[in-house]
Parts: structure tokens; C-alpha cells; sequence
């Protein structure tokens, strides 16, 4: 049987949870099936990962987050050029992310791609838009919606919200978790001395620690002001945020003025994260909206608390009082208060993290490949192309 292309575009691959689980889908598909290719815009953290991992690169040169027509435009048509190759044969275009997603479906007809699949990692049209924007990028996904053969949601939330919008009936859309590396975060050793000397912690020292892009959806200056009214009931506590965007210098800014220098870090991007979640006391995401992010799983994982917002699949994520606390978006008395409680009462952190570490098995990032694989499989057997 002829290998079937499958074509993956992604707006960038940035460090995040969508991208990372992106790359290894198009790394571990199985080779004697199908021909895996990936499409993104340029200057992406994960490129060199891409490269080394042996996996088929292509950039479009104009694909970028922001909406500006002209690049746009441009964009759209070397999305559509890189897919006519696959245009008169069988194949499948599935695309992530909102710009990826919008102007790679319409590249992926265009190219006459007889297979559109579409991942939502969280839709693009958000609380922190204007009004007419948010109409915009709904009535846009609308519109692309007719020409998707099938969705997946990383979260049932994402799934009943996509129906509620009208975007999709229940049945052109599968739920199939973001996956990782399990082994990684269950078998990691908590860092080495040194390590927590050069990141500015005492080794005694209780860590709360945030993994995310520093961006609006992750709100991560709420994160620095939740840890300044747990400072002040527990000095020796320290904050430790990993991760880097756009909002690096806010939050810097706001941790100096907030008197946190020394008991507030923010190292960037780490590749030892599964470490610092074992040496941790908790693991914090402070959220505004979601799909289903990863970091709360990985955390189960490493067998960690969460105290995470109560937004779409989070909720899902977290089974509040048990293996976490949810919280309100924006509202950070509580989660300081919820914090507070777990480095209080180390055993209860402990328990926690016990519980959670015995319910991430569906988040397997092997298991999320083959469950794409049959999604695949299947749509082509009732296009009768397979």
C-alpha cells in the first residue's frame, strides 16, 4: 500500500504544549503508512528540535500571528503551494493553531487536498479581544468549518463549546488528549544541589513553580502578585517560573515592584522541567482560558499538586480537592490562600500528588498518535480513498 501524505501546519513552533505534541505526532507516525510533513512560519523555539528529531520541515516565509492582510495574503499562497504537490493524489492537510488553522484549510481546497482535519487547542477568538474581533475570528472559523472533514479537541470543554458556537455537530469532532512523555515526568529525580543554587533557591527552600509562556492567556503577572501575599505569610517560600514571550519584562517589573527580588525567579525556558515539578511543593497556572494544558498533567505526573484556574479543559484536568484546588480566573486571594494551604501542610501536597499521579494514563503521547492514526485511517476509508 502507497504511503499517504500528511501534511501538518502550525502557525510556530514556539515552546508550547500544541507545538510540542505537533512535532511528535509528525516524528512517531507510523512510517510504513503514512509520509509526514510539517508546515510553519519561521523563527520558532522548536525549530532546531524539528531538525534534529529527522523531521520534514517546510516555512512559509509570511506566516505570522498577528492579522495583517498583506502578509496574510502571502502566507495563504505559499501554504497553498507547498500542498499542491499532494493535490492530485491521496492525502490529508491538518492544521493547528487559529492562523495556521484558517489559512491552511483554505490552502489545503485550494490544492484540491481530498482530507482536512483541524486540532483546537483552544479556539482564537478570546476574552481578551475586542468585540468586533472576537465576531470576526468566530465567523471566520464558521466559514472554515464547511470545508473541515473532522475536528479534534484536546478537551471535552473545547468539544461542547465548538458545538455550542455551531462551529460543528458532536460527531465531526473526536476528543484526543495532548500527549507527552510520561516515563519522563514519573521517573525524574528532583535537581541536583548546584541546579538550585544557580537558580537563586536555598536548598530548604519550598518551590512553587509555573511553566508557561509569558503571554495574556496565561496571565502570568497574577502569578507574581499570588506569590507576593504568600511572601508575606511565609518568607522562605520562593516562586519559580519557567518560561519566556512577550511579557517577560511586565513581570520582571512587577516582581521588583512588588519587593519579590531573590524569592521571585525567572530563569525562561527550561529543559529540566520534570525536575523542577519533583522539586517543587506545587505546580501553579494562573490562566485566563485554555484548552487543556499540558503542565497540569505533567505535574500528576510527577506526582505534584496543582493549583490551577478554573478555565475550559483545566477543569477538566484537575479534580478540585482531591489531586489540586481550582480557582476563579483572576482571582488571585484565593490561590494564594490554596498555595499557602499546600506548603503549610506538606502531607496533604504529598497525598495530593499521589492521586494525581495515578490518573494521567490517557495522556500518553504514544496513545494520542495512534488514536490519530485511526482518525485518519477511518476518514479515508469513508472517502473511499483507502
Amino acid at each position: 500500500m502507497k504511503r499517504v501524505p500528511v501534511i501538518h501546519a502550525i502557525t510556530k513552533l514556539e515552546f508550547g504544549g500544541a507545538q510540542q505534541n505537533t512535532l511528535y505526532t509528525v516524528a512517531a507516525l507510523d512510517r510504513s503508512r503514512f509520509e509526514p510533513l510539517l508546515i510553519s512560519g519561521p523563527g520558532g523555539y522548536l525549530e532546531e528540535e524539528a531538525l534534529r528529531m529527522g523531521v520534514d520541515l517546510k516555512v512559509a516565509p509570511h506566516m505570522e500571528r498577528p492579522i495583517r492582510p498583506v502578509p496574510d495574503a502571502r502566507a495563504y499562497r505559499e501554504l497553498a503551494r507547498l500542498m499542491e504537490p499532494y493535490g492530485k493524489g491521496i492525502a490529508i492537510v491538518h492544521t493547528h493553531s487559529s492562523k495556521a488553522g484558517i489559512l491552511g484549510r483554505w490552502a489545503a481546497r485550494r490544492a484540491g487536498i481530498p482530507v482536512i482535519v483541524h486540532s483546537i487547542h483552544g479556539f482564537g477568538f478570546t476574552p481578551a479581544q475586542s468585540p468586533s474581533l472576537r465576531w470576526l475570528l468566530r465567523a471566520a472559523e464558521k466559514r472554515t468549518s464547511g470545508i473541515t472533514d473532522h475536528f479534534i479537541a484536546v478537551s471535552e470543554s473545547n468539544r461542547a463549546d465548538g458545538v455550542r458556537l455551531g462551529l460543528f455537530d458532536s460527531d465531526r469532532c473526536s476528543v484526543i488528549r495532548s500527549g507527552f512523555d510520561l516515563r519522563r515526568f514519573r521517573e525524574a529525580q528532583k535537581p541536583a544541589p548546584g541546579v538550585l543554587e544557580d537558580l537563586g533557591i536555598p536548598p530548604d527552600a519550598p518551590v512553587i513553580l509555573m511553566v508557561a509562556c509569558l503571554k495574556p492567556q496565561k496571565a502570568p503577572l497574577d502569578f507574581v502578585r499570588m506569590a507576593a501575599l504568600v511572601h508575606r505569610d511565609l518568607p522562605e517560600a520562593r516562586f519559580l517560573l519557567a518560561g519566556d514571550g512577550e511579557l517577560r519584562e511586565s513581570v520582571a517589573g512587577e516582581a521588583l515592584r512588588l519587593g519579590l527580588e531573590g524569592i521571585f525567579l525567572a530563569p525562561g525556558w527550561r529543559e529540566d522541567v520534570p525536575e523542577l515539578m519533583k522539586g517543587s511543593r506545587a505546580v501553579v497556572l494562573s490562566s485566563r482560558w485554555e484548552g487543556l494544558p499540558r503542565v497540569i498533567p505533567q505535574a500528576k505526573a510527577a506526582g505534584r499538586p496543582v493549583v490551577a484556574t478554573a478555565v475550559d479543559g483545566s477543569a477538566e484536568a484537575v479534580r478540585d480537592g482531591i489531586d489540586g484546588f481550582l480557582c476563579q480566573p483572576g482571582d488571585i486571594g484565593t490561590m494564594a490562600q490554596r498555595v499557602l494551604r499546600l506548603l503549610q501542610d506538606p502531607g496533604l501536597a504529598e497525598s495530593m500528588g499521589r492521586e494525581g499521579a495515578r490518573v494521567v494514563d490517557e495522556f500518553d503521547q504514544d496513545t494520542m498518535v495512534r488514536k490519530q492514526e485511526e482518525l485518519y485511517a477511518r476518514l479515508l476509508e469513508e472517502k473511499g480513498l483507502w
